[in-house]
C-alpha cells in the first residue's frame, strides 16, 4: 500500500537525506549535495527569512519509495505579483502512482496557502540546485548540480506539468592555439576604464572574502535580479553560502575586477571540481573524503564555473574579455583538463556567444517545469 507523509520525526529525516543515496548507489554520474548540509536544513524545516518549507516521504509496505520538498519563496512571489510555489528534492522510483501521490500531498499543501501554480525544480534562490536533467544522462555531474535518471521527465509531464524554462551546459577545454587577440582586448579594458584584477596573492582566503564580499554581493544582486527564479539574497543567506562554499574555495579561480575605489565592477568566480571527491562517500565528509576534497582543492582537474556577473554600465565596454582571459589562464594552471560551465538559460545567447574562444561542447540541458494547481 502506498502512502505519503510529511517528515515529522528523527527516523523521517534519516530517510529524507539516505534515500537519493540509495537511489543512486550504482549511478556514477549522481553527486550528492553534502550530508551535513542537508542535515542541518532539515532540522530547520526549512524555514527561513523569506520562505516556508514542508518535507514528505512516499513509501509502500514499509519501504520508502520517493521524496519530495515544496516551498514558498515569498520574496519571488512578491516581486512578480504571483502565487508560486516550488519543489526540489525530487527523487522517485520509476513509478507515475508514486510520483503523483507526492505532488498531491506537495500541491494541496501550497493550495492551503493560496498558491496557484507549482515550478521546480527550483530552491530558496539561483544558489541551490535546480533544473531537471533531461539531456546529458552519461555526463558526470558538478558538486553544483542535481543529478536525476532520465523517466524523471516523463513522471512530470505525466502530471501535467510543461516547460517554464530550459538551462544548457558546456565543456570547455582550451584551444589548440594562445588567443593573444583576448590577451590585447582585456588588458586594453583594464586600462581604459581604469580598471584592475584584485592581486588574490596579496590576501589570505579570510581576508580577501571579508573586503571584498560586500561588493560582490552587490555586483551579483544588480546583475542578475532580473534573471529567471532569482532573488535577492539576505545577509544571513550571504553568510550561509560562504560557511558553504568557504572550504572549497581557491582563490586563484576567481577574477574579480575592481575599480580605482575598490567597488568591484565584474567577476567570473569558478571552483575546484570536487564532485568526485564527495561521491565516493555520499556526501559525508569522513576523514577519507576530506583528504579527497582538499586535494582536489589544491590541484583541481575540472574547474566548475559558478558565477559571473559585469555590471551593466561595463558591459559593453570589453570587461567580459578579462573574465574571459582570466578563464583561459585557468585552464592553462597545471593539472586542469577542463570547465564546466555549468547552467546558462537557453535564452542567454549573449553568454553562450562568449564560449566560441575555447573548445566548447554543449552537453547536458535541465528544465524547469510549471503547471497550475488547485483548479
Amino acid at each position: 500500500m502506498l502512502s505519503v507523509r510529511e517528515v515529522k520525526t528523527a527516523r523521517d529525516r534519516r530517510e529524507f537525506l539516505r534515500f537519493p543515496l540509495r537511489l543512486y548507489r550504482d549511478c556514477p554520474y549522481f553527486v550528492p549535495p553534502l550530508y551535513g548540509d542537508e542535515k542541518k536544513l532539515l532540522l530547520s524545516g526549512g524555514k527561513t527569512e523569506n520562505a516556508e518549507s514542508a518535507f514528505f516521504l512516499a513509501e509502500r509496505d514499509g519501504r520508502t519509495v520517493g521524496r519530495i520538498h515544496a516551498l514558498i519563496q515569498k520574496q519571488h512571489n512578491v516581486k512578480h505579483g504571483v502565487a508560486q510555489m516550488r519543489f526540489t528534492r525530487f527523487d522517485c522510483l520509476d513509478d507515475p502512482e508514486t510520483a503523483g501521490a507526492l505532488f498531491a500531498a506537495a500541491e494541496r499543501w501550497g493550495a492551503e496557502r493560496g498558491m496557484t501554480e507549482i515550478c521546480g525544480p527550483l530552491g530558496f534562490s539561483d544558489m541551490d540546485r535546480e533544473g531537471l536533467l533531461i539531456e546529458g544522462f552519461d555526463e558526470p555531474s558538478t558538486f553544483e548540480e542535481q543529478y536525476n535518471y532520465a523517466y524523471y521527465g516523463k513522471l512530470l509531464e505525466g502530471l501535467g506539468f510543461v516547460k517554464d524554462a530550459d538551462w544548457v551546459e558546456y565543456e570547455l577545454r582550451k584551444p589548440g592555439t594562445r588567443n593573444g587577440m583576448l590577451e590585447r582586448v582585456a588588458r586594453r579594458t583594464l586600462e581604459i576604464n581604469r580598471l584592475h584584477v584584485v592581486d588574490s596573492g596579496a590576501f589570505s582566503k579570510r581576508a580577501y572574502i571579508d573586503k571584498y564580499r560586500d561588493g560582490f554581493f552587490d555586483c551579483l544582486d544588480e546583475c542578475y535580479r532580473e534573471l529567471y527564479g532569482t532573488v535577492p539574497l539576505t545577509h544571513a543567506e550571504q553568510d550561509e553560502i560562504i560557511a558553504q562554499f568557504m572550504m572549497v574555495v581557491n582563490k586563484k579561480f576567481l577574477v574579480l575586477i575592481c575599480d580605482e575605489d575598490e567597488r568591484v565592477v565584474a567577476f567570473g568566480l569558478c571552483f575546484p571540481g570536487i564532485g568526485e571527491a564527495v561521491r565516493k562517500s555520499g556526501g559525508r565528509l569522513t576523514p577519507a573524503a576530506l583528504i579527497r576534497l582538499l586535494a582536489a582543492v589544491r590541484k583541481p582537474r575540472v574547474i566548475d564555473l559558478g558565477l559571473v556577473a559585469v555590471r551593466p554600465e561595463y558591459q559593453k565596454t570589453g570587461v567580459n574579455a578579462v573574465i574571459l582571459n582570466g578563464l583561459a589562464q585557468m585552464l592553462e594552471t597545471g593539472g586542469v583538463e577542463k570547465c564546466e560551465t555549468n547552467l546558462n538559460l537557453e535564452t542567454n545567447t549573449a553568454v553562450q556567444s562568449q564560449w566560441k574562444h575555447f573548445s566548447a561542447r554543449q552537453h547536458k540541458r535541465r528544465r524547469a517545469y510549471v503547471k497550475k494547481i488547485g483548479v
